[in-house]
């Protein structure tokens, strides 16, 4: 009798705990970059954040997408890449109107050539379909840019991995790609504290949600199983997570000069 009733009270709370991981699996991932989106939107200063970030991101969530078709894993792993992409998409818009803003008598810059007489006028004479210069990719001036872009990637690497669904190959490989490319999320950011000599600007309180969602995220996908390129990752993104707050500890502890930015325009920051 009392075993059966242990059963009757365990079951409702095992299910309990599911679905709370699996809600914190889909939502969670998001929660670090609200503090983020609220100091950019207050100050309206984007400088402290790279959109590298969201590109990394981005890149990695169509791609999970994609691999989910080849082999399907859980449900709240795919929902969690669908929020992410709304959510990155969110942070290049504002970061994109706050960047535009503060940024004068700047030749735009776009992924795709202008139809607007006015843009017309600030382009070049001859310009081709695609405003595809290296040292301006991924720092345009409209956030419409942003969404061309995403839309080729997501269409040319829909149509491969329609092609290739069929390899078992093609499948593993692409679902490693996600990972890894999700597994660099915080390398723009480690790069630009490393070469600023500095975090200011960064929210700590982002990358210290960033740490205890990855470490959570890796339980996760070893606990239940996920595909074994997932839990990988997971453990090399925790250790970039910890790099960038040592970054945090030594910057802050032992102060460097800062580098300088005069001798670079604004346009060609990298945010």
């Amino acid at each position: 009798m009392e075993t059966g009733g242990l059963e009757w009270l365990l079951v409702p709370v095992q299910r309990l705990v599911s679905w709370g991981a699996a809600g914190a699996m889909v939502f969670g991932g998001v929660v670090p970059y609200i503090p983020q989106y609220r100091d950019i939107r207050r100050t309206q200063n984007a400088e402290g954040f790279s959109t590298y970030v969201c590109l990394v991101l981005l890149v990695a969530n169509i791609l999970r997408i994609l691999f989910w078709f080849g082999r399907r894993f859980e449900s709240p792993l795919l929902w969690q890449s669908i929020i992410m992409i709304m959510t990155m998409l969110l942070m290049l818009k504002l970061c994109t109107e706050v960047r535009v803003s503060n940024e004068l008598n700047i030749k735009r810059r776009s992924f795709a050539a202008a139809d607007s007489k006015d843009e017309e006028i600030k382009a070049p004479p001859k310009r081709s379909y695609l405003d595809f210069d290296l040292n301006y990719f991924w720092h345009w001036s409209k956030f419409t840019d942003y969404i061309q872009c995403v839309l080729t990637f997501t269409g040319v690497t829909g149509y491969i991995t329609y092609l290739w669904l069929d390899s078992s190959l093609f499948v593993e490989t692409l679902g490693f790609l996600a990972v890894f490319t999700e597994a660099m999320l915080g390398v723009p950011q480690l790069y630009r504290n490393h070469r600023n000599r500095s975090t200011e600007g960064m929210s700590v309180k982002m990358v210290l949600m960033w740490t205890s969602g990855d470490t959570f995220k890796t339980v996760y996908f070893i606990l239940n199983q996920a595909p074994f390129q997932f839990s990988i990752c997971g453990l090399l993104q925790v250790f970039v997570d910890i790099a960038i707050l040592l970054q945090v500890y030594l910057y802050s502890s032992y102060p460097q000069k800062p580098v300088s930015h005069t001798a670079h325009p604004a346009s060609t920051k990298a945010l």
